[in-house]
């Protein structure tokens, strides 16, 4: 029987900076160690989820598994984390404590918005406390954002995102949230290292140890590939004193609750498509990316005659694609898109898309 509290490592960072990317490296190094992944989206198909969890099929052979969720990965329902931890997390992590000797380290990538403090002050209550404690929290920033003097690669998207979720209004500014995901962390890891110069390194170092303490470790990586030992065995117990960290969520937290921001709601849908002209979709997709309040647009294409699933994703206003995996036998190729905006149309936006598709 297991004795040893369950080590949990949470993953935090604005979209963009390299998340998914991060945690997709740590279950291809594996090596025989059963993580359970908590993944935490903004949208109704969560498109990252699905890139995560296609990554331990090719990585079988390396013993890789994913303790069984709903088609093996734990997903937290829409939204803030901070704002629905206790009615979302509190029952998913309850059930990966009955778990527990199955489960050697939990993996929680929280949504790009979302603060650690919450999330982490959570691991005190009580049937989580006793069998499970808080490794680390790692805050992914995006080097050449942070270098060029932003807080993510595309700070309009994130504060479009920002300013679409009800349920955050409630924290001020960019630089405010990117402070307090730095506030709680335990490693910061700089993504996108092969782009930057050494001056670049330089300004990011200066940015960013403003912000830390100088116990906190910072991290550089290229492409998402860090060592699973310098990532995991940190040994932090966060939760053992995050009520001393201090940061600008805490003043806003209360009263961001107390009034209702119907105004500011965002529309968030899937659709299908099924084979479809990849340079048509593109093509119709930057149209609609330019001439509409798109915050994300991420999915899958299927294409004629490509046995190979296409990931398509908006990067601000780019998009972005590559082909990720073999469609499985048991899987129908078929196109999904998922859409996050303001005042965006389902049907207008599938009725353009609907030109794409191959007859």
């Amino acid at each position: 029987m297991k004795l040893n509290k369950i080590p949990t490592t949470i993953v935090t960072g604005f979209l963009g900076s390299g998340k998914t990317t991060l945690l997709s490296n740590v279950l291809k190094q594996a090596a025989g160690k059963r993580i359970a992944v908590i993944v935490n989206e903004f949208g109704e198909l969560d498109i990252d989820s699905e890139l995560l969890r296609s990554c331990p099929i090719d990585c079988e052979d390396e013993g890789a598994t994913l303790v069984e969720g709903k088609n093996g990965i734990y997903e937290l329902a829409n939204g803030c984390i901070c704002c629905t931890v206790e009615e979302e997390f509190l029952p998913v992590m309850l059930e990966l404590v009955e778990r527990r000797n199955d489960i050697d380290h939990i993996l929680i990538e929280t949504s790009g918005l979302a603060l650690p403090k919450p999330l982490v002050q959570a691991f005190n209550w009580p049937g989580i406390k006793e069998h499970c404690t808080v490794d680390a929290v790692i805050t992914v920033v995006d080097g050449p954002a942070i270098a060029a003097g932003r807080f993510a690669s595309n700070e309009e998207q994130v504060q479009a995102q920002r300013l679409a979720d009800e349920s955050l209004d409630h924290d001020p500014s960019l630089q405010e949230l990117l402070d307090d995901q730095l506030s709680a962390a335990d490693l910061v890891v700089i993504s996108k290292n092969d782009l930057l110069d050494a001056s670049q390194r330089a300004r990011v170092d200066a940015v960013i140890n403003t912000r830390l303490p100088k116990s906190v470790k910072t991290l550089y990586i290229d492409n998402g590939d860090a060592p699973l030992d310098m990532l995991f065995g940190i040994g932090a117990a966060t939760e053992e004193h995050i009520d001393a960290v201090h940061n600008h969520h805490d003043a806003h937290h209360q009263h961001g609750h107390e009034h209702s921001h119907a105004e500011d709601h965002f529309d968030s849908f899937v659709i299908s498509l099924g084979i479809v002209d990849s340079q048509k979709l593109q093509q119709i997709l930057q149209h609609l990316i330019d001439n509409n309040n798109i915050y994300r647009a991420k999915g899958f294409a299927a294409l004629p005659n490509k046995p190979m699933r296409q990931v398509i994703q908006a990067v601000g206003k780019r998009l972005n694609s590559h082909f990720d995996r073999l469609w499985l036998p048991e899987e129908t190729a078929n196109t999904q898109l998922v859409f996050i905006g303001k005042g965006i149309n389902k049907a207008d936006i599938e009725q353009a898309l609907q030109a794409a598709v191959v007859k």
